[in-house]
C-alpha cells in the first residue's frame, strides 16, 4: 500500500524534512505547499500582474496558492498539519478544516502549550502529536502495523 501525505502548515522550520527522512524506508509520496515565503506571497502578482493595493496583491497569491493546496489535499490519503511556535498559521487552520471537510485522515502537530487554542482543530484530528518522529511512527504503523522499537 502506498500513502500520499500532504504536509501543511508552518514553513519556518525543517519539520517536513524530519518526517520525510524518518519515512525513507516506507512507500510514501509527500507533497507540500510552496515553502519559499517570498514565492508563496508573490506568486499571484508575478504570474497575473502587479497590484498597487496590498489587499489585492495578497488576494491573488492566496487564491493561486489555494489551487495548489486544494489539489494536494484532495489527492492525499493523510494530511499532516503543523502549527509552529512563532507565527500564527491561519492557513494551517484552513488546511485542517479543508482536510476534515473532505474526510481525509488528519494528523495535527503542535506543542502542548497550544492545546487550548487549538482544541477544536485537535478534536477534528485522528491523531495529535508534538514531534515529527511521532508522525513518522504513525505512518510506519499505518503502512506496516509496526510499532517503534
Amino acid at each position: 500500500m502506498k500513502l500520499k501525505v500532504y504536509l501543511a502548515g508552518e514553513i519556518h522550520t525543517n519539520w517536513r524534512e524530519e518526517i520525510i527522512s524518518g519515512c525513507k524506508a516506507l512507500d510514501v509520496e509527500f507533497t507540500s505547499p510552496v515553502t519559499d515565503h517570498g514565492s508563496s506571497d508573490d506568486c499571484g502578482v508575478i504570474i497575473m500582474g502587479s497590484e498597487e493595493n496590498k489587499f489585492w496583491h495578497d488576494t491573488k497569491s492566496a487564491k493561486l496558492n489555494a489551487i495548489r493546496t486544494r489539489k494536494a489535499i484532495d489527492d492525499a490519503d493523510i494530511v499532516v498539519v503543523r502549527f509552529g511556535e512563532k507565527y500564527k498559521q491561519w492557513n494551517a487552520a484552513f488546511d485542517a478544516g479543508q482536510a476534515y471537510a473532505l474526510g481525509k485522515s488528519l494528523i495535527v502537530m503542535h506543542q502542548g502549550e497550544h492545546q487550548h487554542p487549538l482544541k477544536e482543530v485537535d478534536a477534528a484530528a485522528l491523531a495529535v502529536v508534538e514531534t515529527p518522529t511521532q508522525v513518522s511512527q504513525i505512518l510506519e504503523y499505518v503502512l506496516n502495523g509496526s510499532l517503534p522499537k
